[in-house]
């Protein structure tokens, strides 16, 4: 009996990238952990065709390669975004947390959903994140990087005009001590939410909000984990790196704008702060090259890897 863990596989949109990544890493997937794909063998079989490819020879020996069957009335629509489509990375998505849940995998790593496919199916999540959320009624925290730099997103799909009124310091306060619990010993830098970290109140007070709230939190733990507000447009930069490669983020753009411009293929992102490990790739489904032989498999490879991390944590 093998004793690698068992990683719970959400396929993702299958009108995107997300089964090609899944066919061209299996081997290598194999090798550090048993991978269950929650995908059907008809889904599999029209994607082995588009791809010109054979399925991996162990597709139909369970003890090799294992399926957990989603069924559903999809066909793969090559780059479309359909409620069909939508639905079935959901269900997919669904049955990968049960497999968590009930003990029969150590964590789940998934591929690329479309959020405009899940808004057609119904489904009322905005994404993964959002829907772990509310599923484990925790307060999940999106965090995304690679060994050279990891961002936590204090805020996350949120409009920019609303980014200034969620920022409280309850919520921050909370947000950092959440974020302690998940990674205790690191040191992390928390960045301004305005130009210059708002120059002393010249270019915006919110900074006064962060400063207490790192203050607080720090005094709690018992230590300086918490270093800011650091001025953005200089906290990305080598010599400030050299000190540190965890970040909070106030907004998304302001986080992963920089991540995505350094380390665009090795990226992934991590759910912290829930009673399941949750990894997956951080790209998108990438509908323009899809079933063209043509996707990049670092940062499924990289997820795997780092759920693999937590479970040994």
């Amino acid at each position: 009996m093998s004793t690698k863990p068992n990683i719970a596989i959400s396929i993702g949109d299958i009108n995107g990238v997300g089964i090609e990544i899944a066919l061209k890493a299996h081997e290598e997937i194999k090798q550090l952990c048993n991978p269950i794909y929650c995908v059907s063998q008809n889904i599999l079989t029209q994607a082995a065709a588009l791809l010109h490819t054979q399925l991996p020879k162990d597709t139909q020996l369970p003890k090799d390669m294992q399926l957990r069957e989603v069924f559903g009335d999809c066909n793969i629509e090559v780059g479309k975004t359909t409620a069909q489509s939508g639905r079935y990375s959901y269900d997919s998505f669904m049955r990968a947390v049960a497999l968590c849940e009930n003990r029969e995998a150590d964590a789940v790593v998934t591929l690329p959903i479309h959020k405009e496919a899940w808004m057609m199916a119904g489904i009322e999540y905005k994404g993964h994140t959002d829907l772990l959320r509310k599923h484990f009624k925790k307060e999940a925290i999106m965090m995304l990087g690679c060994p050279q730099m990891f961002v936590a997103l204090f805020t996350e799909h949120i409009p920019l005009k609303d980014v200034a009124a969620a920022l409280n310091f309850e919520r921050l306060e909370t947000f950092l001590l959440d974020l302690h619990n998940s990674i205790q010993k690191e040191k992390i830098a928390v960045l301004g939410l305005n130009p210059h970290a708002g120059d002393n109140g010249v270019l915006g007070d919110e900074e006064q909000i962060i400063t207490r709230a790192i203050e607080s939190v720090n005094a709690k733990v018992g230590f300086e984990q918490f270093c800011g507000p650091v001025v953005p447009d200089v906290a990305f930069a080598p010599y400030f790196r050299k000190n540190y490669n965890y970040f909070v983020a106030m907004y998304h753009d302001q986080g992963l704008a920089p991540l995505k411009a350094l380390y665009f293929d090795e990226s992934v992102n991590i759910s912290l702060n829930l009673p399941i490990i949750r990894t997956s790739v951080d790209h998108g489904t990438a509908f323009d090259i899809a079933y063209r032989n043509r996707a990049n498999t670092l940062s499924y490879i990289n997820a795997i890897k780092s759920a693999l991390e937590f479970t040994n944590k």
